[in-house]
């Protein structure tokens, strides 16, 4: 079985970084998962492991860690990787999204940019579908790779304090939703009226890191009718279960 090499180095006095080529890959993102599977395997208690595109921040709970031993540890694991024989249960959902203007701020300006209509940015953005690569800045922020060449465009030269909940982002070549009030750099399109996060849920993020995410246009109506949906809890989001 073909590896991707790896490199291991100490992240504060609990932690470690493990850190694969750095190239946004479906591949290097799936022997990633395989090696959390590995590592959980071993049965060790007192570790948090956080996915991040090509990189994997291993926490350690507990008292007493020994750098070299959970180095030596980890290579073992690396080099006895062996392709999954059950498949990975993998999600798509169907997130709505709402590109009217007053949720679109960025709107026009990304259009100019790119030398797209607006209706042409929507059917682009919603004829993809996205692989999460990780899940931070902010609890439930999807990193969302697989953007179309054509809705490539940098972040924006000066980040706003305030990002409402919600929003709908490019950045580089990466689309996103901000979970909650945030400042921020992303280039805002539209707005997602389904929370992503909720501290009080079992799991408090129903979208996990190898999942896929597309989105679905919604009239303002469709959008106001979700949200109170939302708040109310009676809202579902859409999802069929994939082959891995």
């Amino acid at each position: 079985m073909k590896r991707f090499p790896i490199t291991i180095k100490p992240f504060g006095n609990s932690a470690v970084l493990i850190e694969w080529p750095p190239e946004v890959d479906g591949a290097i993102l799936t022997e990633i998962l395989d090696f959390v599977d590995a590592f959980k395997a071993l049965g060790l208690p007192h570790w948090e492991m956080s996915v991040a595109y090509n990189s994997l921040t291993m926490v350690h709970g507990g008292e007493g860690m020994d750098f070299a031993d959970i180095r030596d540890m980890i290579i073992a694991c690396h080099k006895g990787l062996v392709p999954t024989r059950k498949k990975r249960e993998q999600h798509l959902w169907t997130l709505p999204v709402c590109y009217d203007a007053d949720f679109g701020m960025d709107m026009g300006e990304v259009c100019h940019t790119l030398g797209l209509s607006r209706e042409e940015l929507i059917h682009l953005h919603t004829s993809h579908r996205y692989l999460v690569y990780g899940m931070g800045f902010l609890p439930g922020f999807m990193y969302l790779g697989g953007l179309p060449e054509s809705l490539e465009i940098p972040r924006r030269a000066e980040p706003r304090p305030l990002v409402a909940k919600g929003s709908v982002g490019l950045a580089a070549k990466q689309t996103g939703i901000y979970p909650q009030e945030s400042p921020g750099g992303w280039n805002i399109i539209g707005n997602c009226p389904v929370p992503l996060f909720d501290p009080k849920a079992e799991r408090p993020t129903f979208v996990k890191v190898g999942d896929w995410v597309r989105f679905e246009p919604i009239a303002r109506a469709e959008y106001e009718l979700h949200k109170i949906e939302a708040e109310v809890g009676i809202y579902k989001p859409k999802k069929k279960l994939l082959d891995a």
